[in-house]
């Protein structure tokens, strides 16, 4: 792997970059962050390839690893353990209830409250108690290069903002965003991940029913859940032409979108982008609602 040597304060600062490798994590020695470039830029250092690791996948969430799927084995966890060296293992055997609250056991080590860095952000979440969907990485920065490519500021709705996975980095870009969540406990890991990101001037963080929350009128509308089809109707009634919302499913739902825009006097030009595979023959997808 090929890296580029920056200050360790300036990630924030490049993570947009054209010669960025996001397919890969940058990692810090002490001031100086290493960060994967791609083939053909240039680059300060060649790293050795990591040990091949054939094993069960995980992901890493700050120092913990964490499994989904069926009960690991104590062989898979043995040679998790190996490998990444974690502070703690930890299983989430399901995601419960509108707010996906994640059911969790620790298989090996310890858990408990975490400080996740993903794209020059830091996050601060407890995975046994607050889902992080890394799978999501590629449309947050998505997201944010949007609002970065238009002039001036944008008023950005969250609505089920969570500990602040799109927010932080909307307001990173340069939008004022009004973040929204129902569960008071990633509201309070919110809240500390807004002040440790350096973002209050630009994210106002609101508890409760994004349905009562909503108001004034928002350039773009961020909705980051499976139901949030269910909850168009009331976000259409604090957007304008132009407005922009981008709206999550498992399959998409553009029959039932434009059916909702038009009862609310709009029509709608949708665009579908994919963001991972759901399930066998489901994919969970975004589309993007552009009101006239």
């Amino acid at each position: 792997m090929r890296v580029r040597e920056i200050p360790r304060d300036k990630l924030r600062e490049i993570h947009a970059a054209e010669w960025v490798d996001r397919t890969r994590s940058p990692f810090a020695e002490r001031d100086i962050a290493w960060v994967p470039v791609k083939p053909g830029e240039p680059f300060d250092r060649e790293l050795s390839k990591s040990p091949a690791y054939t094993g069960r996948g995980f992901v890493m969430i700050g120092d913990i690893a964490v499994l989904h799927g069926t009960k690991p084995s104590g062989p898979e966890i043995e040679e998790i353990v190996r490998f990444r060296k974690p502070r703690g293992i930890l299983w989430i055997a399901a995601l419960s209830g509108m707010t996906r609250t994640p059911e969790t056991e620790v298989l090996w080590g310890e858990a408990g409250e975490v400080r996740h860095r993903e794209n020059g952000y830091t996050f601060i979440l407890d995975p046994r108690t607050v889902m992080f969907a890394q799978g999501n990485r590629n449309e947050k920065m998505r997201l944010a290069r949007l609002v970065r490519s238009k002039p001036g500021t944008e008023r950005v709705a969250d609505m089920f903002a969570g500990i602040g996975y799109f927010s932080i980095p909307l307001a990173g870009a340069g939008a004022e965003v009004h973040a929204m969540e129902i569960n008071p406990v990633p509201f309070e890991f919110l809240k500390r991940t807004i002040r440790e990101n350096g973002l209050s001037d630009r994210i106002t963080p609101a508890l409760g029913d994004c349905r009562d929350l909503l108001s004034g009128t928002y350039n773009r509308i961020v909705m980051g859940h499976f139901d949030a089809i269910t909850m168009l109707p009331p976000a259409l009634g604090h957007v304008e032409s132009g407005s922009i919302i981008h709206l999550h499913s498992i399959g998409t739902v553009e029959d039932r979108i434009r059916e909702c825009a038009e009862g609310a006097g709009f029509s709608a030009t949708i665009q579908v982008h994919k963001v991972k595979k759901y399930r066998p023959y489901a994919w969970h997808v975004v589309q993007d609602v552009t009101l006239s």
